[in-house]
């Protein structure tokens, strides 16, 4: 399922859920080949997703980069736990598998620490 993130409650939200468990965020360029197809790539992963698209909302774009500490790309994706990046890849390095991987590892230690 794909959540839109528009607004900085909404990305606040993202990383506050990130400390239940992981999440993953996506930077979406709506002028861009490779991530309309990357989009497309992992729109089908296992779990939430968390799109923002730059064009629309580019002071998150900055934030992002500001609490992940990766510069500005596009596509560009996270995995997030506990408010940091623990998965993080651009353009044709995104794999939706590893992915999924990541995610799935990172919800089996949470629930090993339970």
């Amino acid at each position: 399922m794909i959540n839109k993130v528009d607004s900085i409650k909404k990305l606040d939200d993202v990383f506050d859920r990130s400390h239940g468990s992981p999440v993953v965020l996506f930077k979406h360029s709506n002028r861009c080949g490779i991530s309309s197809h990357v989009l497309e790539m992992v729109r089908d992963i296992d779990g939430e997703l968390h799109v923002v698209v730059i064009q629309e909302n580019r002071d998150l774009s900055n934030e992002i980069s500001a609490r992940t500490g990766y510069t500005h790309q596009s596509p560009q994706a996270f995995v997030l736990k506990d408010g940091k990046p623990v998965y993080h890849a651009t353009h044709y390095g995104i794999d939706p598998s590893r992915i999924e991987d990541v995610v799935q590892m990172h919800r089996k230690t949470e629930h090993a620490g339970a």
